[in-house]
């Protein structure tokens, strides 16, 4: 049984998969809800599906890039309720995740974009490969200009992630693309459960800390 908490955008998205392997999700894209949301959706399934933390076999949780304080909420919430457990904690590549998304989506899919719009003139870039159903990446995550994440694209690639909307359209037209309705909890379990491992890692729950980007970083 998996639990997987998604905040690294406006999305507040926490899922749970069960023994049969069903996945139950509770979600919301409110900006700013975070806070609100994320204990509530866990109680939620906890209701719904009558689990109890202890009895999970690991949690996963987004970490990152993206929004300092959505991932700040999450982290503070499993440092909370792992206290005192043996349940592992895992935190997942936050563009890895929406990646896999983007592959469950498209058929198709080869080269994928992940992005997470970074206010300014900016986005948060990792570009991945999806081959013969592995997923995989040669790119660290970036912060980058939106004018070099345009001059990027080619035909037929896929584009998944937020701040779409700030992309020159005539440039997007090239690609497919996922937005906002497609961040999810799930995709974590996923990812997880298809073992890609280059894009998680068992974190102490005590000494877990999200990776936040910066301005200082930007390419």
């Amino acid at each position: 049984m998996l639990l997987a908490l998604e905040t690294a955008t406006n999305v507040c998205s926490v899922a749970y998969c069960d023994e049969s392997g069903d996945i139950y999700e509770q979600r919301t894209n409110k900006r700013g809800t975070h806070s609100e949301q994320l204990f509530l959706f866990i109680e939620q399934l906890q209701d719904e599906h009558n689990f109890r933390i202890e009895d999970l076999d690991a949690v996963l949780v987004s970490e990152g890039p993206g929004s300092y304080t959505g991932l700040r909420i999450s982290a503070s919430a499993v440092k909370g309720f792992l206290f005192q457990t043996k349940v592992p904690l895992v935190g997942i590549n936050t563009l890895a995740s929406f990646a896999m998304q983007a592959s469950r989506e498209n058929a198709k899919a080869n080269r994928i974009h992940s992005i997470i719009d970074a206010r300014r003139v900016h986005v948060y870039h990792q570009q991945f490969t999806f081959t013969d159903g592995i997923l995989s990446t040669e790119d660290e995550v970036e912060v980058i200009p939106i004018k070099a994440f345009e001059k990027m694209l080619r035909k037929g690639d896929i584009v998944i992630g937020t701040g779409l909307d700030r992309i020159d359209q005539q440039v997007l037209a090239k690609a497919t693309t996922s937005g906002i309705t497609s961040i999810t909890a799930k995709s974590l379990i996923k990812l997880y459960q298809a073992g890609f491992s280059d894009f998680y890692r068992e974190e102490d729950p005590e000494l877990f800390e999200p990776k936040y980007y910066t301005s200082n970083q930007v390419k």
